[in-house]
């Protein structure tokens, strides 16, 4: 049975690929109720594809007040910084979704349109987070080498089908993946994979990573409840 933690206690909740889907954003944040003792791992690919990137980036800066927000940077959001300075980085990434993007902020499709903050919050993102017991990363991992030595196109394009899957990290942490669309959580034990496909149809997934519980919403908001875990394998 899926176990509820209280608002009292400290928990470490990881958020898979949001992809501009700014009400499903909303209504897990909502069910959440973040306190600032709880630590919120977003795993990537906040922009693109979905209609309200700009929302989505604006919601995650005020979420940074609410708690500790350790935010990871996806492949998405990469393409969006990489296409400030290059016209051909500019090209790929409105052809992966960031004219979606660009729409959010307004409809001349400008990068002038972006604000500073929104820059700055992608700059500060990290390429994965490591505590004690668990990996957090957008994509992929090199089971064999420490976090600090793989490299980027590893952490943050690299699919689980395209290394099916990865064995145990060499650290015996248990890592939180997105990048990889599931039709429901994907459990491995040593790995969990929470990208459910928000964005075509399917959930934004939050799942503690203690106990465990998981909250669901889709694109237009509404929270699905369900006991226990689903697991694709």
């Amino acid at each position: 049975m899926t176990q509820f933690a209280t608002n009292s206690q400290s928990r470490t909740i990881a958020i898979g690929d949001i992809h501009g889907c700014s009400a499903a954003f909303e209504a897990v944040l909502q069910a959440i109720d973040p306190s600032p003792s709880d630590t919120i791992i977003p795993l990537g690919d906040f922009v693109d594809r979905g209609i309200d990137s700009k929302g989505v980036l604006d919601r995650l800066i005020k979420l940074g007040t609410q708690c500790q927000l350790i935010p990871i940077l996806g492949n998405h959001d990469q393409m969006m910084l990489l296409a400030r300075d290059n016209k051909a980085e500019f090209r790929f990434w409105l052809n992966c979704g960031g004219d979606t993007a660009l729409d959010s902020y307004g409809s001349s499709g400008k990068l002038s349109l972006i604000p500073v903050s929104h820059w700055q919050f992608l700059e500060s993102c990290r390429s994965y987070y490591e505590t004690a017991t668990h990996i957090f990363v957008h994509g992929n991992y090199n089971p064999e080498i420490p976090m600090d030595q793989q490299n980027d196109e590893t952490l943050r394009w690299l699919s689980l089908r395209d290394y099916i899957p990865p064995s145990r990290h060499s650290s015996g942490k248990t890592v939180f993946v997105g990048h990889t669309p599931q039709t429901e959580v994907l459990d491995l034990d040593y790995l969990v994979c929470i990208d459910t496909k928000c964005c075509k149809g399917g959930w934004l997934t939050a799942y503690d990573v203690h106990s465990k519980q998981v909250w669901q919403a889709n694109e237009k908001g509404e929270m699905r409840s369900f006991d226990p875990i689903a697991i694709d394998t």
